[in-house]
């Protein structure tokens, strides 16, 4: 199950990047100055990713309430609490290995 979650989460995070799986998998070979000279930045790139969770999340919480209201089929619901859980998870790993590098580069002698 995790190998499967983990698949879906490269998926959604290439999709968000907006270059398919194969730029997630293998690159695109551009280096930092040719991508950072494209019109989309890493702050675009990242509006679209919280917005995208936002969304997820309020999908997510409209299956809550119509299932406690019956008007949505139990696995639907848990389908959609299912994704929105591993979105966030995703999320939550890529916040983690930022910082993680931001703290990697504090760290070197200059």
């Amino acid at each position: 199950m995790s190998v499967l979650r983990a698949m879906d989460a490269s998926n959604a995070y290439s999709q968000a990047l907006g270059k398919g799986a194969s730029a997630v998998s293998g690159g695109n070979g551009m280096s930092a100055r040719e991508a950072l000279s494209g019109g989309n930045g890493f702050g675009d790139m990242l509006k679209s990713v919280v917005t995208d969770v936002s969304q997820v999340t309020k999908v997510s919480e409209k299956a809550a309430v119509a299932g406690l209201n019956r008007q949505m089929d139990l696995t639907d619901v848990v389908s959609a609490v299912s994704n929105a859980e591993m979105v966030l998870d995703t999320v939550v790993a890529v916040r983690d290995k930022v910082i993680q590098a931001y703290q990697e580069i504090v760290r070197m002698p200059i």
